[in-house]
């Protein structure tokens, strides 16, 4: 009797347990789901609300564009500036911190305290600016937040199940969509400034998951194999890693950074060099709606692809590298020729460039923790991040030039126009 009761005992504990972890997993899954979400939620609408703010309130042009526009008599329209000028400024402090980030101390909690308060202090400065240089800094102040969080919890991922990258990539992507229609819907019944005092819940959003939801291992664990043959897991300390140990580490990860920084060059010279040189005449949406469209467009393919690891997992993505060179190429002569006869079209293709983007991204990030050793794991994915804000910003220098070449040609004429 005593030892039937012993192992209903055993059974039950263990029953127990399996329900703890499964618990702990479910919250964690879902914690990294709305980090990614606030990580990038404040840099998607951070740009668009500083756009807002320097027109009404201080009686300024939208700063993607120069106080002139140029008008060729063909009827081609063009910003004088392309949009690229303002991805350089929304990207290059994000660039500049996952390039630094990496080869400091991991003091998480630090780390992410600083994102918290860099996120609320974007919202703060934008919305109460009374000159345009805090409505810009706030911008900066929102991309080195946004930085230093991708950074450091990719980076963090590593110490927990491998399936957080992918809810933590569905969060990005759904940072796209939701901040665009949130920010948009906003603005419809508030002020601009109210807009982004309301916007204050993100950052405090970010605070409560981390601290309260999100489950905190105690310590690093690492499995141990004897005769080929995985054993128990032990509790060992991994050490830290110099900073000439990771720079060590660079050479092996750029088989994993050159295609993602390839797939970003390709896509933001889309975004930003080719999208607001596309124009279809006549139709039910103005040339500043099919912009707004096209870019509504790409973030539900970038939120689908990022969202989906889990059921189609890629491992060549050079592949995709090459898909995304294919569209830059076919839009690029759009925003020549005019070729293509229907919007649906290019609405199609953008679908399918954000789908490229987003795959490229999660399936990167869901290699690296599959393939790279556990102790290299955590500054590996660290300096990895670095490689798509390499590609934006190459983007952005190049789609001012291509942009500029673009505007002075004729206007063709459309296909069955």
């Amino acid at each position: 009797m005593g030892k039937n009761s012993l192992n209903s005992h055993a059974a039950g504990s263990a029953f127990d347990g399996d329900a703890i972890l499964k618990k702990t997993r479910w919250r964690n899954l879902l914690a990294f789901w709305i980090l990614g979400l606030c990580n990038n939620y404040g840099y998607v609408v951070m740009l668009s609300a500083a756009h807002d703010i320097l027109r009404d309130k201080f009686n300024q042009e939208d700063i993607t564009s120069s106080t002139n526009v140029t008008n060729s008599t063909d009827g081609r329209t063009c910003n004088t500036v392309s949009t690229g000028a303002i991805l350089l400024a929304d990207i290059l402090p994000a660039l500049a911190i996952k390039m630094t980030a990496p080869f400091l101390p991991f003091l998480v909690h630090a780390r992410l305290a600083t994102c918290v308060l860099f996120s609320a202090a974007g919202f703060l400065m934008v919305s109460l600016s009374t000159v345009q240089w805090l409505a810009i800094m706030g911008v900066v102040i929102t991309s080195l937040s946004s930085g230093l969080g991708e950074v450091t919890l990719l980076s963090y991922s590593n110490q927990f199940s491998k399936q957080v990258i992918s809810t933590w990539s569905s969060g990005t992507g759904g940072a796209g969509v939701i901040g665009a229609v949130s920010y948009a819907v906003l603005k419809e019944v508030l002020t601009i400034e109210h807009t982004l005092l309301v916007m204050l819940v993100v950052p405090f959003l970010q605070a409560i998951t981390f601290w309260c939801i999100l489950k905190h291992p105690a310590h690093t664990k690492i499995p141990i194999t004897k005769n080929g043959i995985d054993s128990q897991e032990q509790i060992i300390k991994i050490p830290k890693k110099s900073f000439k140990d990771k720079l060590k580490l660079v050479p092996g990860l750029l088989k994993y950074m050159i295609p993602l920084g390839l797939v970003y060059l390709f896509e933001y010279f889309i975004n930003q060099g080719l999208y607001e040189l596309i124009e279809f005449k006549g139709i039910w949406l103005t040339h500043d709606d099919q912009y707004r469209w096209l870019q509504v467009d790409y973030q539900i393919g970038v939120f689908i692809s990022r969202s989906s690891v889990n059921l189609v997992t890629i491992n060549k993505i050079w592949i995709m590298t090459v898909l995304q060179f294919v569209n830059v190429i076919i839009l690029l002569f759009e925003a020549i020729y005019y070729y293509i006869p229907n919007i649906w079209i290019v609405f199609a293709l953008v679908l399918w460039e954000g789908l490229l983007g987003g795959g490229a991204y999660v399936n990167t990030f869901y290699r690296m923790s599959t393939e790279i050793p556990r102790a290299d794991r955590e500054s590996s994915i660290g300096i990895a991040t670095m490689a798509d804000s390499i590609g934006i910003a190459l983007a952005g220098w190049l789609s001012m030039p291509v942009h500029n070449a673009i505007c002075q040609l004729p206007q063709p004429k459309r296909l069955g126009s």
